[in-house]
């Protein structure tokens, strides 16, 4: 026991915290997977009736309930799911007829690619707006920061969304129509990454970059504007801490220039805003739905509602497995970056 405490503390600290996360992934991933098979038994409505329709027979409905393997009891119909994922069998969707894997495969770099620059773009104004406001207090960016983070939090994001259709597509003309993640006369790039914005540039195609990241323009404003809001209110208050410290006063007085002032505020101020972006990055996984709803993207958020509407269960089974593993990943990458952010942190 004391030999493998002695080489866990002599791995590097980033791979330590990785372990550590690990050795809890797996019963975080069966306690997600036995909660979402029996709440969705519970949703309304027979899958084998909504596949046939009000005119069949009880004898069709009996035996494709039968071919669907949802005569067995729910735990061993749990039983027989599980076995089958740790296969890498997700099953097949009951309303598109392709296997869960395919469908989730074609939708999962949509999403990713849409909220990942939707991400980006929220660090960029929450950080920013945030820094300014605290920096410069009484000016004008202060005062805009105020009004910005009460409204940012009451602000739905479909009317975000509608507004800038509305004024950037409709009124002048400079965002593309927001329809899908390209131009129909533009080809798509071959698949590498699955970004068409990467794909494009790997390929050397300058058309489909330009088609691909005009697109991207609407549904990535919608998601940053709606939640930099909350992402500059939790930096404003820490960083303001931190810059009106004893330490960054006695720094200033030996000397140090303002950007190394603001630098240092920032690199203390790191810890909860890394827990922050973490959450908002989980949270923009199921936020993207209604936005790819307005934009037709054709992402995960898509295929949920979809799946929820015609209770197909592998479908929706496959899609809380692969929102639950991108979720658990991204609090693992924040417990690593939060452990060399704060190296006071123990692991």
């Amino acid at each position: 026991m004391l030999n493998l405490r002695s080489t866990l503390r002599s791995l590097p600290r980033p791979l330590r915290i990785v372990l550590a996360r690990f050795a809890i992934l797996v019963p975080q991933m069966l306690g997600v997977l036995l909660a979402t098979f029996l709440l969705i038994r519970l949703l309304p409505g027979d899958p084998a009736l909504l596949m046939l329709g009000n005119m069949a027979t009880p004898e069709q409905i009996a035996n494709l309930r039968e071919r669907l393997g949802l005569t067995g009891s729910v735990w061993t119909q749990f039983v027989s799911y599980i076995r089958t994922v740790l296969q890498g069998d997700l099953g097949t969707s009951m309303f598109t007829s392709n296997p869960v894997t395919v469908d989730l495969l074609d939708r999962v770099p949509a999403t990713l690619e849409l909220i990942t620059y939707a991400m980006l773009l929220t660090i960029i104004i929450g950080v920013s707006l945030a820094v300014i406001a605290v920096v410069r207090p009484k000016s004008i960016v202060d005062r805009a920061s105020k009004v910005y983070g009460l409204a940012a939090g009451a602000v739905p994001d479909f009317w975000v969304a509608l507004l800038l259709i509305y004024f950037l597509f409709y009124l002048s003309g400079i965002a593309p129509a927001p329809f899908g993640r390209i131009d129909a006369i533009v080809s798509a790039p071959p698949v590498v990454t699955g970004f068409l914005t990467i794909d494009s540039l790997l390929a050397g195609d300058i058309a489909a970059f330009k088609s691909a990241a005009g697109r991207l323009l609407l549904p990535v404003l919608t998601l940053a504007i709606v939640n930099a809001g909350a992402l500059m209110k939790m930096t404003q208050m820490v960083f303001a801490e931190n810059y009106r410290s004893e330490y960054v006063r006695h720094a200033r007085a030996s000397g140090l220039s303002e950007g190394q002032l603001i630098r240092s505020a920032l690199r203390n101020s790191l810890p909860p805003i890394i827990t922050m972006v973490g959450f908002l990055f989980g949270f923009l996984l199921g936020a993207a739905v209604l936005v790819e709803t307005i934009f037709a993207w054709g992402g995960l958020g898509q295929y949920a509602v979809s799946a929820v509407m015609n209770s197909d269960y592998p479908a929706l089974q496959g899609f809380v497995l692969v929102a639950s593993a991108f979720i658990l990943i991204v609090y693992t990458v924040v417990d690593v970056l939060y452990g060399l952010a704060d190296p006071r942190i123990e692991v």
